[in-house]
């Protein structure tokens, strides 16, 4: 009798736990299922105004004002871009602000990782007080300085040039940059340094031989927040350029409504689409090495 109730209780048991993982596995599932939905109508709404960009693009200008709206253009009207492209030199543009963004990626690169390897790897007094006042300076809105680094500029002859636009980053001025890799350093074994200090290797080249090609992720993603935020920066050539030939694309859009009378709203957007597409594309190429870099850099403290 004892052995039949000892059976019972064990199938009932087992039965119990059999509907617990059942029940477990289902809610695991519905969440997984309200994930998707949630994240699926989010995409929706950030994908909006791209699609929206696109297609009005392509419209005519009385198409763009329909109400109700159409969400498709009846005839595709390629020939917007060519107007757009062609009615301002934005080959000249693109080069002039190719030339000033690369010049800050490469400055903020090189000088944001010297800084950031000698608040990881050089031990000094009040390092880490340094270091706190550099993270201060995040705190600082940039109107603060913008005039008294104007009159500096000024000064020094090198207003309607980009040499104010691009001498800053080789000063190691992104404090946000030196926090990011200051970060990364931090999770690369000190036993290298060691190493390469034994074999005669020099801090300098600790820094470019060792670090640099351990931190590849994280300079990628340096690399890429700059190039996004001096691709469409308007502010600095707005202040700094005079010329119209030395004007960048993010300028050169801005003015691109006071050249015509009324606002050819599906020439402006098929003008924006060629401007955003390289900050895309280089995102999209860059994706798997940016995610990496922003969740190995917190990985430490």
């Amino acid at each position: 009798m004892d052995q039949i109730q000892q059976a019972v209780v064990g199938q009932f048991s087992q039965r119990r736990v059999l509907d617990w993982f059942r029940s477990a596995k289902l809610q695991k599932q519905v969440s997984i299922g309200f994930s998707l939905i949630v994240l699926s109508v989010g995409l929706v709404f950030f994908l909006f105004p791209i699609y929206w960009m696109v297609t009005a693009s392509l419209k005519t200008l009385d198409e763009v004002f329909l109400f109700p709206p159409s969400w498709w253009p009846k005839e595709l009207q390629w020939q917007n871009y060519r107007e757009a492209l062609t009615f301002m030199p934005f080959g000249r543009y693109a080069l002039n602000t190719i030339l000033v963004t690369s010049a800050n990626v490469v400055g903020t690169v090189l000088s944001c990782s010297l800084v950031a390897f000698a608040f990881a790897r050089l031990r000094a007094k009040a390092r880490d007080v340094m270091f706190l006042f550099v993270l201060s300076t995040m705190m600082l809105p940039p109107q603060v300085t913008m005039i008294p680094v104007y009159i500096l500029f000024q000064r020094l002859g090198m207003v309607d040039t980009y040499w104010p636009l691009t001498l800053p980053a080789f000063f190691a001025t992104s404090p946000f940059s030196i926090f990011l890799l200051r970060q990364f350093f931090m999770t690369v074994p000190k036993e290298l340094d060691e190493a390469a200090l034994i074999d005669g290797c020099s801090y300098f080249g600790i820094w470019w031989r060792v670090l640099l090609p351990a931190a590849k992720p994280a300079l990628l993603t340096v690399a890429l927040f700059t190039f996004t935020a001096h691709w469409n920066d308007l502010l600095g050539p707005l202040i700094y350029i005079n010329s119209y030939e030395k004007l960048t694309l993010a300028l050169g859009l801005a003015n691109f409504r006071a050249m015509y009378g009324a606002t050819p709203w599906h020439l402006l957007m098929a003008a924006s689409i060629v401007v955003v597409a390289p900050c895309l594309l280089v995102y999209g190429l860059s994706q798997r090495y940016f995610m990496q870099g922003i969740v190995i850099t917190g990985s430490k403290g």
